[in-house]
């Protein structure tokens, strides 16, 4: 089980009211929300192993190179010396530090890469996995990776983190019309804002996904614009024909790397915690309570 972990503690930080604080006032939704979750997920799902999967830069510069206004609006600073700062409600980012010393301290992995986001990750991840995998995400750039053949699913929350909806193959094609493959075309050519990717102007998803079943992949649209007998209307093939420098560098901005190099780690689920004093401290000082009992309870439960 693979966790995009940024994208699970927002949707656990707007789903759980901020009324939960820690002794000093704190607010600590977020952190609380998170273990629950991850409590939810251990206990339903039965995962043999999991890791946290981390974005150790949100906006990588090589993707930002080749599309400029990729995620720019959610710049809060822009730091000449490494990743720029990004825009988090004033009440999450305290709560990302204690995040992280919390699942070191439990022994849950942590895993990023310097200049990738978690999506990489969970991409390199899954391209290295011989079991199947259960990738559990609030980003739906991750339906890319899904694959009946090798067991790759997307388990996506909705209302919150409180229940999931799972995508398989039947499950993608039954909602956009193309499989996990065919995915990352239909993003880049519907665009999708809250990433800054423009698309291509006037096809919308379901336009995507009739060229996709089509013409196949991204490549055969473009062939089939080029070609005056083809059945693409005049608007859609001067659109494409205006949007080719957008997409000859899109595919690799919005498909998900394979082949980050990674730090070693140990994937499988402590039974229990790896460094108890810190985890006590870090319980009392954040007012944890019964969201990492029900975790460490969870973990524990699997040993017996």
């Amino acid at each position: 089980m693979l966790l995009d972990t940024s994208s699970l503690y927002f949707r656990a930080y707007f789903g759980v009211p901020d009324s939960v604080r820690a002794p000093d006032g704190t607010p600590v939704n977020a952190v609380r929300g998170l273990l629950d979750f991850i409590a939810r997920l251990v206990s339903n799902r039965g995962p043999e192993s999991l890791v946290a999967c981390m974005d150790f830069d949100w906006r990588p510069q090589w993707r930002v190179e080749l599309i400029p206004s990729y995620k720019a609006h959610r710049v809060a600073e822009e730091v000449a010396a490494g990743p720029d700062a990004e825009e988090i409600p004033d009440t999450l980012s305290p709560q990302v530090p204690v995040i992280d010393e919390v699942l070191d301290a439990i022994g849950i992995a942590r895993v990023g890469a310097a200049g990738y986001e978690a999506d990489d990750v969970i991409g390199t991840l899954t391209a290295r996995a011989d079991s199947p995998v259960d990738i559990v995400t609030g980003d739906r750039d991750l339906f890319q990776l899904i694959d009946d053949e090798r067991g790759v699913r997307v388990l996506y929350p909705v209302k919150g983190v409180g229940t999931l909806d799972v995508y398989d193959g039947a499950a993608l094609r039954s909602k956009y019309g193309v499989d996990g493959g065919g995915y990352a075309d239909l993003a880049l050519l519907r665009g999708d804002p809250s990433d800054g990717l423009p698309g291509v102007q006037g096809i919308g998803e379901k336009t995507a996904a009739k060229l996709l079943e089509r013409y196949g992949d991204l490549a055969g649209i473009i062939a089939a614009a080029e070609d005056p007998g083809s059945a693409i209307t005049p608007a859609q093939r001067k659109r494409l024909a205006e949007a080719r420098p957008y997409l000859a560098v899109a595919p690799k901005v919005v498909r998900v790397a394979g082949d980050v190099e990674l730090p070693e780690f140990d994937a499988s689920l402590p039974v229990e915690p790896r460094d108890p004093r810190a985890l006590d401290a870090l319980a009392e000082r954040w007012g944890l309570g019964g969201s990492l009992e029900r975790l460490l309870n969870v973990l524990a439960e699997r040993a017996r």
